[in-house]
């Protein structure tokens, strides 16, 4: 028998007593806490949901009855309308995992533009609100341009214009307040948002608060219902995959920055409505306390996830925090102490989320 033969035969009994079974891999079983990560990564406005609740159930508890008075309920309402416009806007930027530092400053130049040609050069109060409108929609654009065209980061390229609109507020308004009695004389249009419904037992709805949530509504649909809405995400998540299947992503930046400023200029007629009058200082915490409650809210700042409901949740969890401290007795930097938690909190949970993509 020849040495290959006698090999071959060796073998052959060698293996005989061998396992022949088929090696099969069976799934990965995914532990308890991959699966919270795996469901919040599904679903990121789950999150805030569940702080809100939490938030309402402890002031129930240390406040008691008065928490959940019809008024005071909707004085929370009133008090984050503002703050949930502008997050709204603040939230179409940052899905394209830019920032814009700009839109409390785009809202009080838009509103000192309205009051101003209305009441002060007597413009039709109906075309000093469409210039105000055309203001908020124009510094939207200039963003969009640098931002999109000369590939300059969105962090200063807002830091410069922010400090250019403020410094136009200064020069538009002289540093004067148009008072409430003039605006109510001349173009009651610019307060109409600030008129209210009342619900019974105390609760008093606005309309400003009624616009923002048809605001909501229908960038909700833009974002969930239509292509402009897919292009945004995919160009928050990776842009050089959305150049390279088709997408404009040069024109979606600059749509999307545009229809930011125009909401900051929504959010104008909004904060003229809420205060009566057209201030140079009309709420300076305002861009702030917006990339607040989008953080809050579960948008992610490193863009391509997040969602409008997920800002309203935001924004309502920072009204609800600070009315319940404020009842509670706690002094105003309590609350901001708690709501800086709040962010943090935000964040950390959003990079642990994002580990599931990794």
């Amino acid at each position: 028998m020849s040495d290959d033969a006698t090999g071959s035969t060796t073998a052959e009994r060698g293996l005989a007593g061998q396992d022949q079974s088929v090696a099969s891999f069976e799934e990965d079983r995914h532990s308890g806490l991959r699966s919270i990560q795996r469901f919040l990564h599904e679903y990121p406005t789950a999150v805030p949901f569940i702080v809100l609740i939490i938030g309402v159930a402890i002031f129930s508890v240390i406040v008691g009855g008065r928490f959940f008075a019809p008024f005071n309920l909707s004085l929370v309402l009133q008090q984050v309308t503002i703050i949930a416009v502008l997050g709204i806007a603040q939230t179409l930027v940052i899905l394209t995992a830019g920032i814009d530092l700009s839109v409390g400053a785009i809202m009080v130049l838009s509103s000192i533009v309205m009051g101003r040609l209305a009441v002060i050069w007597g413009w039709p109060p109906e075309v000093a609100f469409a210039v105000g409108l055309a203001t908020g929609l124009g510094c939207g654009l200039v963003n969009g341009l640098l931002v999109a065209l000369l590939k300059l980061p969105p962090f200063i390229v807002t830091l410069g214009t922010w400090s250019i609109y403020g410094s136009m507020v200064i020069y538009v308004s002289h540093s004067e307040t148009i008072r409430a009695q003039d605006i109510e004389a001349t173009a009651p249009l610019l307060q109409w948002l600030g008129h209210t419904i009342r619900l019974g037992g105390g609760a008093v709805l606005t309309y400003g608060a009624i616009a923002m949530i048809l605001i909501a509504i229908v960038i909700w649909y833009v974002l969930n219902r239509t292509a402009f809405g897919r292009h945004v995400y995919a160009t928050g998540d990776d842009p050089e995959a959305a150049r390279l299947a088709g997408i404009n992503t040069a024109g979606t930046l600059i749509a999307v920055y545009a229809l930011a400023g125009f909401i900051c200029a929504v959010a104008s007629w909004v904060l003229v409505g809420r205060i009566g009058a057209a201030s140079p200082l009309g709420n300076q915490t305002a861009n702030l306390d917006a990339i607040t409650a989008v953080v809050i809210g579960g948008t992610s700042l490193f863009g391509g996830r997040g969602s409008i409901v997920g800002t309203l949740f935001g924004a309502l969890i920072v009204g609800v925090f600070r009315n319940g401290l404020a009842l509670a007795g706690f002094e105003s930097l309590w609350q901001e102490f708690t709501v800086g938690i709040l962010i943090i909190l935000a964040v950390t949970i959003d990079q642990w989320i994002r580990k599931i993509s990794a």
